[in-house]
């Protein structure tokens, strides 16, 4: 795939070195920005179960030349089924097609996506440097100055933000911005071998809990189960996940059930309450601009959280790559993203408020494949 070079900036810090800061920096080096990429954990680490990969996330994979990646390394299906919690199948999910090519739904487990964007960012030539975040961040003419957490300095065209949902970026530099806010649910999330009978991710509803499950590879699976968030006085240890898990599973069927029978100790468990915010704009401040949780942190429902944060980080580079000015192409990145996230952010939200409510297989369901088919249009 061939890619427009940039002339508005010719050197690029991002802050972050998760899923969107790495395509930024992928997508920046494609068309010969001098990039640098900075991360607070010394070890440049992701902790996780799987991560879903739906149609419009591999598209925006394939921009980066990494749909392949994700097929070798992981598992695409042809879409998902719905069941009831007891184990009955329902209906398959209404997945749109994407493109023009048949309803798909991948999966891969997150620390492997980690490794491959990583070997990608090195590919590109894009220096690496870890254990280290900004201290201070100027707007200075057609820079922007910036003091490192270990003393040092520098000056960039620009400056991106894509350090979490948590960012400090943002913290810095968008005072009119805040940290996300609880939706009312949690995730439990297991990593597991594959059940026997299943072949595609599968989703369970009518239970006063959600579950889905999906393919990561040829063997493996994650499972997660969204239930009512309940504050505690301290966080579960290994013993509690796994033995509430379990509990939490009681009367599902199929694979869900089987999951439940097979689990043990040894599998990786984690749970975490769940929080979303689009952020206001202006999402640039000068040349400092946000990307990814950073600013359109969103909740796992439609799967769309990853796939967010590459579409924001392609359409960057791609608007820097048409604009003359930089602050220009700023504006333009906001303008084409806004309301597509809105609608992934608010649409999440109502999906989790729903279930929160009790609605049914069907109401959910609806409310999933609406928003996939809108999530089709083109970015």
């Amino acid at each position: 795939m061939t890619h427009d070079p940039i002339t508005s900036i010719s050197s690029a810090l991002i802050v972050g070195g998760g899923i969107g800061g790495m395509a930024a920096a992928i997508s920046l080096a494609q068309r010969g920005v001098a990039v640098e990429l900075i991360d607070l954990d010394p070890d440049w680490r992701v902790y996780g179960a799987g991560i879903t990969i739906t149609g419009v996330t591999l598209r925006a994979y394939r921009h980066l030349d990494m749909w392949q990646d994700i097929a070798d390394h992981g598992a695409i299906t042809n879409g998902s089924s719905v069941f009831l919690f007891s184990g009955q199948h329902l209906r398959d999910l209404d997945e749109p097609a994407v493109d023009g090519e048949a309803p798909a739904t991948g999966g891969i487990m997150r620390p492997v996506l980690h490794h491959l964007m990583q070997e990608r960012v090195r590919a590109a030539g894009v220096p690496v440097r870890l254990g280290l975040t900004v201290d201070a961040l100027t707007n200075n003419g057609d820079g922007v100055d910036v003091t490192f957490s270990d003393g040092s300095t520098g000056r960039y065209d620009l400056v991106i933000g894509s350090d979490s949902v948590h960012s400090g970026v943002r913290k810095l530099a968008f005072p009119h911005m805040s940290e996300p806010e609880r939706t009312g649910q949690g995730c439990w999330r297991i990593s597991i071998e594959k059940p026997p009978m299943l072949e595609k991710g599968e989703m369970y509803f009518g239970h006063k809990y959600t579950v889905g499950i999906t393919r990561c590879g040829e063997d493996m699976v994650y499972l997660w189960m969204l239930t009512p968030h309940q504050r505690r006085e301290k966080h579960l240890d290994e013993e509690e996940l796994y033995d509430e898990m379990k509990a939490n599973l009681e009367g599902f069927g199929n694979s869900a059930g089987w999951i439940r029978d097979n689990m043990t100790r040894d599998h990786w468990i984690n749970y975490r309450p769940l929080a979303a915010k689009l952020q206001p704009g202006p999402w640039s401040n000068g040349r400092i601009v946000l990307l990814g949780d950073a600013v359109h942190a969103t909740t796992p429902h439609l799967a769309s959280g990853a796939g967010m944060a590459v579409e924001s980080a392609i359409v960057l580079a791609e608007e820097l790559a048409i604009a003359d000015d930089a602050l220009a192409a700023l504006k333009a990145y906001e303008d084409r993203r806004f309301e597509r996230c809105r609608d992934i952010v608010e649409s999440s939200i109502n999906i989790g408020a729903t279930q929160l409510a009790g609605g049914g297989p069907e109401q959910i369901g609806g409310l999933i494949g609406g928003a996939l088919h809108r999530l089709a249009a083109p970015f």
